[in-house]
């Protein structure tokens, strides 16, 4: 048998598989810090990316020089005037970092053609001068004007993985040096990516000395900008967190900062609800909202038709307004299209039951119905549940493939839950999650 299928664990894949539905044809801009190019671990971090691309995610490669532009100034006794691009960059610090730049992306070019990826170095960055702020000339540091994106969509679209250099053309051609927090983010706007991933030599991001394993938005956005002038994030941590919140603010849904060290971290990270870094995330959840009393009649409205079609449990407009407290809506425009109910158990506190999930038909494959269950898990995890109970006879594979559930057996069921379970009669199949 070979060695390197026979390592594969049935379950990890089984894990990685239910994920594709949701990342398939998904773009992913993938930021390695300069430092990581210089790892040992790089091979098997771009056997990650090799992974991501056999599954149909896009990915579009970024990286940052600032190890190699420090080796080189000190091996050839030229003193730099910056490093990592986001201060003062003079004429001898320009042309190290062109060659800095040329290494990096060699090193990188030869790992993913050693895994058997096609990919290309671009000079798909047009860029504009710093100029001048707070009376300093940054010389040859610029800002990014525009990525071409339609040459990398072709790129993308032959299966050529873009390798970009943190080093921009102005419109005659003038070379400019660009930080490589900020080209990842602006890549990422270009392309519409879902994802931004900093590979680099921390964990993620600390924040008074204690790692952040997820940051809403609005939390890191009140570090930030704290009126103490104290966030508690500092270097090396502070150009990833400003970046990030720049990059979810903007429409990136979810960034990720890990380091590249860890064996199999991107895949990790990716793949998995714990990952092993820091993620960033918007709110994605903001046409969710507690249901008012005046839904009532909405919602019955909503779903009466899918209780014909026996894909939901009858419910009377008493018991939708008994239990209106507990129903969460998801609407578009102020049109009501989809809602959620969330049951408590007096006789199981740690377990609850996520009930009459429904979106309207003309809003289905929108990804909505994932959105008010991982919500709903969401919120009964603040409350102390523990594990996530989901019956249903139509939506198996939704609530297998899509949600991460589980089927179970009755016996999972609190007792309370049983006996309706089998007074209903309607055999539904059961599903269990873990929070």
């Amino acid at each position: 048998m070979d060695e390197g299928i026979s390592s594969i664990n049935p379950t990890d894949l089984r894990g990685i598989l239910n994920y594709v539905p949701r990342f398939l044809g998904q773009t992913f801009v993938i930021s390695l810090d300069g430092a990581i190019i210089e790892n040992e671990n790089l091979p098997n971090l771009l056997l990650d990316i090799a992974v991501l691309r056999s599954l149909q995610i896009n990915v579009v490669i970024a990286h940052g020089i600032s190890k190699q532009l420090t080796e080189l100034s000190a091996s050839r006794g030229i003193k730099i005037s910056n490093a990592d691009g986001s201060g003062v960059t003079d004429k001898p610090t320009l042309d190290l970092a062109i060659r800095a730049s040329s290494r990096a992306s060699h090193q990188i070019l030869e790992a993913l053609t050693q895994s058997g990826l096609k990919c290309a170095i671009t000079n798909s960055v047009r860029s504009t001068p710093i100029g001048i702020l707070k009376g300093v000339d940054f010389l040859r540091s610029g800002k990014v004007d525009r990525i071409d994106a339609e040459f990398l969509s072709h790129l993308i679209s032959k299966s050529i993985i873009p390798i970009i250099q943190p080093i921009g053309f102005d419109r005659n051609g003038h070379t400019y040096r660009i930080n490589s927090d900020l080209l990842a983010i602006e890549v990422a706007f270009a392309l519409k990516a879902t994802k931004t991933i900093f590979i680099t030599e921390q964990d993620g991001l600390e924040i008074e000395g204690e790692f952040a394993h997820q940051l809403s938005v609005e939390a890191l956005e009140a570090k930030l900008t704290a009126s103490s002038g104290n966030s508690g994030i500092v270097e090396p941590y502070l150009s990833k967190a400003k970046h990030a919140l720049a990059g979810v603010k903007g429409g990136i849904a979810r960034i990720h900062i890990l380091n590249g060290n860890i064996h199999d971290g991107l895949i990790r990270e990716v793949f998995s609800n714990e990952g092993v870094g820091t993620l960033v995330y918007g709110n994605e959840y903001q046409q969710i909202r507690q249901a008012r009393r005046s839904d009532v009649a909405r919602i019955y409205n909503l779903t009466s038709g899918s209780v014909e079609k026996e894909e939901l449990a009858r419910r009377s407009i008493e018991s939708i307004e008994h239990d209106i407290k507990n129903f969460y809506v998801y609407e578009i425009d102020g049109n009501l299209v989809g809602c959620v109910l969330i049951t408590r158990f007096e006789d199981e506190a740690s377990t609850a039951e996520i009930n009459a999930l429904f979106v309207h038909p003309l809003h289905q494959r929108q990804g909505i119905g994932s959105k008010l269950t991982n919500f709903a898990c969401l919120k009964l995890k603040e409350l102390g549940v523990e594990r996530v109970l989901a019956l249903s006879t139509q939506s198996v594979g939704f609530f297998e493939t899509i949600t991460g559930f589980k089927e179970s057996g009755s016996d999972s069921l609190p007792k309370s839950r049983q006996a309706s379970y089998v007074s209903q009669n309607r055999k539904s199949k059961i599903f269990s999650k873990t929070l």
